[in-house]
């Protein structure tokens, strides 16, 4: 070996700027990732921090606006009955979102596979997404009662359309070469949909799925506004009705927080199956 390095000197020099340019682009690596997770952290907390000081200085009410301080205080003391009323907003949240898009994927196929099913109830889906969730909430709790179907469909609509319409995309993107192709080598439909379709959808159907997983969560609790005893939903109405401002802002970050995790699984659900299908 010490032959070999007399014979090419330079090949030493080349193996260690090559060293130093991995240990560099390593460095900048981690250095990225840092401020990745740092510089939001500090924003959040220099936020809090203006917050306490803006509520303290200006001696603003604790029913108008608490500190968040306080807000803390009631995310630990009252942290039961916060997540007694966490568990139905949840499984209400997911099975709205599980049957709102599972609709939406069985539709955006049939779209596919037939113009004349899309030409003809393509504007209705349209038509209903133009109508308000809080203008629809009453009359569907009128045709199914105050109970959780209310809720679970409820959630299922606000779910529905953009999962439609990016599955619908998602299924059409398909190049006319690649679909020239598929028929020369006499591929069926559903090789066609198995092998060609539906992983070239992947990516537009996870777009979808992410923006859901936060608006199963409002459909949710606007359908526990209309009428029910427990959910995050109902603990929002009760502590606005009581000036309850602290444990308000609580329920309003347990809310958020439960859509950070709906999203958050989705987005490892989409890098695992991405992946798998790559």
């Amino acid at each position: 070996m010490t032959m070999v390095d007399k014979a090419n000197p330079g090949s030493v020099e080349t193996d260690e700027s090559k060293l130093q340019a991995l240990e560099e682009e390593r460095r900048f690596e981690r250095r990225r990732k840092f401020e990745a997770v740092a510089i939001p952290i500090a924003t959040v907390i220099g936020l809090l921090v203006i917050w306490q000081v803006g509520v303290r200085l200006f001696e603003v009410p604790t029913y108008i606006a608490p500190a968040p301080s306080e807000v803390a205080d009631k995310l630990v003391t009252e942290f039961p009955i916060l997540l007694a009323n966490f568990w139905p907003t949840l499984f209400e949240a997911a099975l709205g979102f599980i049957t709102g898009n599972v609709a939406a994927v069985l539709i955006a196929i049939a779209f596919v596979h037939s113009k004349t099913v899309e030409k003809a109830f393509f504007p209705i889906a349209v038509f209903i997404n133009t109508i308000p969730i809080l203008a629809i909430a009453p009359i569907l709790a009128l045709i199914f009662g105050l109970g959780m179907t209310t809720k679970v469909v409820i959630a299922a609509l606000i779910c529905f359309f953009p999962t439609l319409v990016n599955m619908v995309r998602g299924l059409q993107s398909v190049s006319p070469q690649t679909m020239e192709l598929a028929r020369i080598l006499s591929a069926s439909k559903s090789e066609i949909f198995w092998k060609i379709r539906l992983p070239s959808s992947l990516p537009f159907l996870f777009s979808a799925l992410k923006i859901a997983a936060t608006t199963c969560v409002i459909g949710a609790i606007v359908g526990e506004w209309i009428g029910a005893d427990l959910g995050l939903g109902a603990l929002i109405l009760e502590s606005m009705y009581n000036y309850r401002s602290p444990m308000l802002y609580a329920t309003v970050f347990m809310s958020s927080g439960l859509s950070v995790l709906l999203f958050a699984i989705v987005s490892i659900a989409e890098r695992s199956i991405i992946r798998w299908h790559t």
